[in-house]
C-alpha cells in the first residue's frame, strides 16, 4: 500500500479539497464549504488543513482541524475525506492526523460527530482510538431534507498516549 504523508494546505489546495468533498455519496456524510469559508478559515489561527500525499506527493485525501484557539484543548475534526475511498487511505489519513493534532498542537481531548448511518466512518474511528460519548438526536439534515442522529466520539490525550506505548 503507499505510504501517506501529511502536510500543511496551501491556498492551491482549495480545488483539491473542494473537488474532494464534492465526489458522490459524500453529501451524506460530510459538509462543503465555498471556495470562500476555504479561504478563510485557512486563514484563522481557529483551522489546520492537512493534506495527505502518496509517495509522489499526489494528495489523497485531506483533514479539517477546528478549534484549535480553544484554551481546553477540545479540538475538532471537522471533515476527513478521501478522493479514492476503498482503497485504506481513510484510515491511515486519520491515524496521521490524530497523531499531527496529539504531537502537534495542545489537543487534550480530539472529538467529531459522524451520520450514524456512516457505518464504514464509525469502524474507522472505533478501531483508531475514537470512543463514542453520545447521540445528537437528529441533528443532521440529509441532502434529501430527511434528519437524521449524529454520534459524537472522541479521544483523550491519555487514550492516544496509552496506545503509543503498546
Amino acid at each position: 500500500m503507499t505510504a501517506l504523508t501529511l502536510r500543511h494546505a496551501r491556498p492551491d489546495d482549495i480545488g483539491f479539497v473542494m473537488a474532494t468533498e464534492r465526489l458522490p455519496g459524500y453529501d451524506s456524510f460530510i459538509g462543503q464549504y465555498s471556495e470562500a469559508e476555504h479561504q478563510s478559515n485557512m486563514a484563522s489561527a481557529a483551522f489546520c488543513y492537512l493534506i495527505g500525499q502518496d509517495d509522489d506527493e499526489t494528495p489523497i485525501g485531506f483533514v479539517i482541524l477546528n478549534d484549535l484557539d480553544r484554551r481546553d484543548g477540545n479540538i475538532c475534526v471537522k471533515r476527513i475525506a478521501v478522493a479514492t475511498p476503498e482503497k485504506g487511505y481513510g484510515s491511515k489519513l486519520l491515524m496521521a492526523a490524530v497523531e499531527y493534532a496529539f504531537r502537534e498542537t495542545h489537543a487534550y481531548r480530539l472529538w467529531l460527530d459522524v451520520v450514524r448511518e456512516n457505518a464504514r466512518a464509525r469502524a474507522v474511528y472505533g478501531r483508531t482510538g475514537f470512543i463514542e460519548e453520545g447521540t445528537m438526536r437528529q441533528a443532521a439534515v440529509m441532502p434529501d431534507g430527511s434528519r437524521t442522529d449524529m454520534l459524537m466520539m472522541s479521544m483523550l490525550r491519555p487514550e492516544w498516549a496509552a496506545k503509543q506505548s503498546d
